[in-house]
């Protein structure tokens, strides 16, 4: 018998509704971004953030449900994003999810964001149990050990600043657009993937990561060629294309050479089938690609999300409120923000 899952997601600057089919997969899967909104700020304004859901939530939801041909009688139940994320954003989610739950009497289930993130590969691929999760976006950076749907061990995460943030911070030393994950690497590119700076790997002898002190020697490397004022926090080599583009290579190797990194700690103590490359970062080519050289090189297959479903999307939360449902762990109407 088909259910349908409605799911719900604003946990930061993006607002998504999505349909899942037991039966069909994907019926729809809407998204409002607020990129241009934040652009001017280099990053996200939380107050923005949450103002904009509170315009788009209704019609974003109310796209999702035509897009898939179906009406709110016809969905079993609402699945929402309740952690973690910023809490105006994540509020209004919640808030409308609970309200259309209790009006409509459907049932409810408040989904972890990164359980979400953990298995969106799932939604288009048969990736084997247990398999090794790198989560990576402008909020997290983490390693799990995924052993069933809903059962996942976390390994390492981020100290302090996510690896996401970490590009768009260093865009932004550099004057660059926001989001800065697609210059860095079309920048990087240009460059030919090369390392001209040798910036340091934190935590190594760590599966957690950190990316504030990567940040940080970024800065002085540019402060130590004249090309930044700490003072005055301004980028003072403006129409210097080569430092930027050597900058951004070697940022992005260094990235990559951590990740791959924490991957071999990982590997002389777990045994995983396979490798999951997930979050925003994942859309990445580069990062990508290290990454199955990598699983080529250990014998394991590398997974990764279409790119609409490693950005932050209804439909990952739907996917993970079908099992759930499935596994009878819904939520009450008393349910809050991070529970």
């Amino acid at each position: 018998m088909e259910s349908l899952i409605f799911g719900i997601e604003t946990s930061c600057d993006e607002i998504a509704a999505a349909v899942y089919s037991n039966t069909r997969g994907v019926l729809s899967n809407e998204l409002y971004s607020q990129i241009e909104l934040h652009a001017l700020y280099g990053g996200v304004v939380p107050e923005i953030a949450s103002r904009s859901h509170l315009e788009k939530i209704r019609p974003i939801c109310e796209a999702a449900l035509a897009k898939a041909g179906v009406t709110l009688s016809d969905i079993s139940t609402i699945a929402v994003t309740s952690k973690p994320g910023l809490p105006g954003s994540l509020l209004v989610g919640l808030s409308f999810a609970k309200a259309i739950a209790w009006a409509s009497g459907k049932n409810l289930i408040g989904i972890n964001h990164l359980e979400g993130h953990i298995f969106s590969a799932c939604i288009e691929q048969d990736i084997p149990f247990p398999f090794l999760c790198l989560t990576v976006s402008g909020g997290h950076t983490a390693l799990y050990m995924v052993h069933d749907y809903g059962t996942f061990i976390l390994l390492g995460q981020t100290l302090d600043d996510a690896a996401g943030e970490a590009f768009d911070k260093i865009a932004k030393f550099m004057n660059l657009p926001y989001p800065g994950g697609p210059v860095i690497e079309k920048l990087a590119a240009e460059a030919s993937f090369q390392d001209f700076f040798h910036y340091p790997h934190p935590m190594k002898h760590s599966l957690d990561f950190s990316f504030s002190g990567l940040k940080t020697a970024v800065l002085y490397n540019l402060v130590s060629q004249g090309a930044y004022d700490l003072k005055e926090k301004r980028f003072l080599k403006n129409d210097d294309l080569e430092l930027k583009q050597k900058v951004a290579s070697s940022f992005l190797v260094c990235v990559g050479d951590i990740f791959e990194h924490k991957l071999t700690m990982v590997l002389k103590e777990h045994t995983p089938k396979a490798i999951a490359f997930v979050g925003g970062v994942a859309c990445n080519r580069y990062l990508g690609d290290r990454l199955r050289t990598f699983g080529n090189k250990n014998g394991l297959t590398v997974y990764t999300p279409s790119k609409q479903y490693c950005t932050d999307n209804g439909a990952m939360i739907a996917y993970v409120g079908n099992y759930k449902a499935q596994q009878g762990a819904f939520s009450s109407l008393t349910l809050d923000l991070f529970d």
